[in-house]
């Protein structure tokens, strides 16, 4: 699959593969919050755009475009504008993002990086065909003032395929329709139960091991390995193209 940022003549993009790395996860005891293989191979799923210059957002919780004011640091300008009032602030992105056929953009927040006050809208654009720019936007939850860094990303994007979703059958049955799986299930409520109620005694295995690594080393119950697993994501950064 190929995506190409086609960027406006006279302008650049700031765009790199999301890293795995979160300051909050870095400040956990530990950094325990690491232990989490879905939580980081999440962070890494896909790009992220970051800002060209820092600055300032503050809305006073009005409807008005007025209602929200931006300030630049000194010497630069801002990268987002007040566009749709309502507390929603605007990120332009200046290109054109082109996929494969059926394949679509996912484009929303950077991906568990939580900001206090103001959230990250997600839209989905069909780059497939669309000769049309976007925006990504983020919306107040409460009259604040928000910073945002140089060099701090404002948008993530995941490909995806666009008749996936379409192809799903989706049901749902009890558990124990399905024995084998309930077994490994039960085995594994088990494990977990032992292991939290051993945790405390500096003598146990749970101590020494402090926390269960089976789905991290991609192994079922009874240690046998997944037929797919994956703990780290290498996507490749953006080259100047042909």
């Amino acid at each position: 699959m190929k995506l190409t940022a086609h960027v406006l003549d006279g302008h650049t993009l700031d765009i790199r593969p999301a890293p795995l790395e979160r300051d909050w996860m870095d400040a956990t005891a530990q950094r325990y919050a690491y232990r989490c293989l879905p939580l980081d191979m999440a962070n890494a799923l896909g790009w992220e755009l970051l800002c060209q210059s820092g600055f300032s957002a503050s809305w006073n919780g009005g409807d008005g475009l007025d209602d929200l004011a931006i300030v630049a640091d000194p010497g630069t300008r801002a990268p987002a504008v007040s566009h749709f009032g309502h507390g929603v602030l605007t990120f332009h992105i200046p290109c054109l993002f082109r996929t494969d056929p059926r394949v679509e953009l996912l484009v929303g927040g950077p991906v568990n990086r939580p900001k206090d006050g103001i959230a990250g809208l997600t839209g989905l654009v069909e780059t497939d065909w669309s000769p049309y720019a976007f925006t990504m936007n983020w919306r107040f939850t409460r009259p604040c003032t928000v910073r945002f860094e140089a060099g701090e990303p404002f948008a993530h994007l995941l490909p995806l395929q666009a008749t996936l979703l379409d192809q799903v059958e989706a049901c749902w049955k009890p558990l124990s329709e399905t024995p084998e799986l309930e077994a490994e299930y039960l085995r594994w409520t088990e494990s977990r139960e032992h292991f939290l109620r051993t945790l405390h005694d500096p003598a146990s295995q749970a101590a020494r091991e402090q926390w269960q690594r089976s789905y991290f080393r991609g192994v079922d119950t009874g240690g046998c390995p997944a037929p797919r697993h994956r703990t780290k994501l290498r996507l490749p950064m953006f080259n100047r193209g042909g």
